[in-house]
């Protein structure tokens, strides 16, 4: 354990200290666009958040190949070179489309040549799992394209998902600490040694969201642009790929029993992994919703547009700082849910504290439907948008009517509601029009 802490340490630490230097040389290089309609942020911001995120995982790789523990994953296993070659070519692209906005089908096209580039190398899916089966060979023509497809179904969903300061980063930093969890276990409670390649990944993967992440809250300093987000994409992919298409379920025999035990005990792990539908959930359902949603507008799946899940957390009244938390909250609830479920299947309390996590879940992302109030000797430590307001102040010498009319002008403005989505100026002008009109009447 103490092998892998220094190695995510270490990847952490480059990967903070050159985000920096890389931030100068985006604002100096021109890689910040204009802000686009779908944008949440207010300034042009650098990209190429990337780029130090790469050094971070090449840092991450070299310590690790000069660890005692470690080394064995290099000697045994072409899969960190593998893992490497289809980094560099999916973050080359990638810087490539910071600065010059390249078209989607590129990309995409880029996306499947580093899937093959790693299939060539060794990293791929040789079976799969089936519950009341057991483990399922497949062909290399099935293995490549299914191989091919998880890649670019993961790097797609995490580059949907990258629409908010700090998101993307975090829910795929839940999702490697998942992986590494669930890996670490085959590796060192099974000794299954073909889960070390996975566990690695997830390790050096989880250094290089902590080492940007803290340029990258809100408000952030620097985006990782596309270069950043199809390569902690890719790794995550890889991850997946490693631990679910290199570990053979018969290995878990001798613990489990039979073949067909080992492949139920690992079934609430291994086949998520595959889709992924679990660990990375909350990015694929937008993948998928965007999809239909552009589709059934005559649209490209390709295009940007601002109905994203977190987008729409935003237009319900979330703040962004609050809506990133949300959906923080529900990826590691679906993660670490699932890994609970994988090691204690038989237990009604994880399923029970899942249920009632859900519950919590849903009371937060219906939280602007209402504004609680604090009590009156709790209003000097809640946040202003939770205290009771004062009454209007009618000023001395004013007559009747026209102070009524005040005081009701002022009643009606702190009643008036403001249709949800709406900020701002666009709050102001609303409630100012509806001033006008109530200084109209009471003219009258």
């Amino acid at each position: 354990m103490r092998d892998y802490l220094l190695t995510l340490c270490v990847t952490a630490a480059v990967t903070y200290l050159l985000t920096g230097p890389v931030r100068k040389f985006a604002i100096a290089t021109g890689a910040m666009p204009e802000i686009r309609a779908r944008d949440v942020h207010r300034e042009p911001t650098p990209r190429l958040g990337g780029i130090a995120m790469f050094f971070g995982l090449c840092a991450g790789l070299l310590v690790a190949d000069h660890l005692q523990n470690l080394n064995s994953v290099f000697e045994q296993s072409n899969e960190p070179r593998a893992l490497l070659s289809g980094a560099a070519l999916i973050w080359l692209i990638g810087v490539l489309d910071d600065k010059f906005e390249l078209d989607a089908l590129i990309k995409l096209g880029a996306q499947m040549i580093s899937a093959g580039v790693m299939v060539a190398q060794g990293l791929t899916i040789l079976w799969l799992p089936i519950p009341g089966v057991g483990t399922v060979a497949l062909t290399p023509w099935q293995g490549t394209l299914l191989t091919v497809a998880l890649v670019v179904l993961t790097i797609n969903a995490v580059n949907f998902v990258d629409g908010l300061d700090g998101l993307a980063a975090g829910m795929v930093c839940i999702a490697a600490a998942a992986f590494f969890l669930y890996a670490y276990r085959l590796w060192y409670g099974y000794t299954i040694e073909a889960a070390a390649p996975a566990t690695l990944f997830a390790a050096i993967l989880m250094g290089m969201c902590l080492g940007f992440l803290p340029h990258n809250m809100h408000p952030a300093r620097i985006f990782m642009g596309d270069s950043g987000s199809m390569l902690i994409g890719l790794i995550l992919a890889a991850s997946a790929i490693s631990i679910t298409g290199q570990v053979d379920p018969d290995a878990l025999k001798i613990f489990e029993g039979s073949t067909r035990q080992a492949t139920h005990a690992a079934l609430p792990v291994f086949i998520p992994l595959v889709l992924p539908l679990t660990i990375i959930a909350i990015p694929m359902a937008d993948l998928v919703l965007a999809i239909v949603r552009r589709t059934w507008k005559g649209q490209s799946p390709f295009a940007a547009d601002r109905g994203h899940l977190h987008h729409r957390l935003l237009e319900i009244g979330h703040s962004h700082s609050r809506a990133v938390l949300i959906m923080y909250f529900w990826s590691a609830l679906i993660a670490f849910g699932t890994l609970a479920y994988s090691v204690h299947s038989t237990s009604m309390w994880i399923v029970l504290g899942v249920v009632a996590l859900s519950a919590i879940g849903l009371v937060l992302l219906l939280l602007p439907r209402f504004t609680p109030r604090a009590p009156r000797w709790a209003q000097s430590v809640v946040p202003p948008r939770y205290r009771r307001r004062k009454p209007a102040v009618v000023p001395a010498g004013a007559d009747g009517p026209a102070a009524s009319a005040e005081a009701a002008e002022s009643a009606e403005e702190e009643r008036e509601p403001v249709p949800a989505g709406v900020n701002g100026a666009t709050a102001i002008g609303h409630r100012s029009r509806f001033s006008d009109r109530s200084k109209a009447g009471a003219r009258g």
